[in-house]
C-alpha cells in the first residue's frame, strides 16, 4: 500500500504547471481542534480531507446510541465519507478530529468541474479511489482473518506514535472487541 501512496505522491508532484495551479486554487489548508467535527451524520460530504498531521476517526452511532468506530485516518490518509461524497447524499457517519489536525480540503463541486478541463485530475481521482478500495479490502481481510490480538498488534506496529493519542474505547470499537478484551490484550504485551 505504501508503494501505491508513493505512486500517487509522485503523480501529484509531476502534474503540469497548469493543472497544479488549478488544483491549488480549489484547495485550502484548515486546522481542526481535538474533538471538532469535519463532517456530521446527515450532512452531505462536500469536501475531501487530506490529512497532513493529526488523527481523525470515522464513526457512526447505532439506534441504541453506541458509537462504532470504522476508520482512523492518519497523516497521508484521505478522510471522506465515500458514499456521501460520491453520490452527494447525506452521510451515515461522522468524521471527527481526535487530536489537533491539519488537513488540505478540496471541495467536491470545483474538483468535478476541473476534471473536465484537466484530464490528469480524472486519473488522480481514480488513483485515490483505487487506494481507498485497496485500504478497505486490507481492513476487511484483517478483520476476518486475524484474531483481536493480531489486529491490535498490526495497528500498534503501523501507527506506534499515534496509538497513545487514541482513546481505548475508540480502539476497541475499531477492532470490533470489548474494552475488557482490549485491556487483556494490552496487559499481555
Amino acid at each position: 500500500m505504501n508503494s501505491y501512496l508513493t505512486k500517487i505522491n509522485n503523480f501529484i508532484e509531476n502534474l503540469d504547471a497548469g493543472t497544479q495551479i488549478a488544483l491549488d486554487k480549489i484547495t485550502e489548508r484548515k486546522r481542526f481542534a481535538k474533538g471538532e467535527f469535519l463532517l456530521r451524520q446527515d450532512e452531505i460530504c462536500r469536501q475531501s480531507f487530506f490529512i497532513e498531521s493529526g488523527i481523525v476517526r470515522k464513526f457512526y452511532v447505532t439506534e441504541a446510541g453506541k458509537e462504532i468506530t470504522t476508520e482512523f485516518c492518519f497523516a497521508d490518509d484521505l478522510a471522506v465519507s465515500f458514499q456521501s461524497y460520491t453520490l452527494q447524499t447525506p452521510s451515515l457517519e461522522f468524521i471527527q478530529a481526535i487530536e489537533n489536525t491539519q488537513v488540505i480540503v478540496t471541495d467536491y463541486e470545483p474538483f468535478q468541474t476541473l476534471k473536465t478541463n484537466f484530464p490528469k485530475l480524472i486519473e488522480l481521482d481514480l488513483m485515490m479511489t483505487e487506494y481507498y478500495a485497496m485500504w478497505l479490502e486490507e481492513r476487511l481481510q484483517r478483520f476476518h482473518t486475524l484474531d483481536a490480538t493480531r489486529r491490535y498488534q498490526k495497528l500498534a506496529t503501523e501507527q506506534p506514535h499515534f496509538i497513545r493519542h487514541i482513546q481505548l474505547t475508540h480502539i476497541a470499537s475499531y477492532l470490533g472487541i470489548s474494552l475488557e478484551t482490549l485491556s487483556r490484550i494490552r496487559a499481555k504485551k
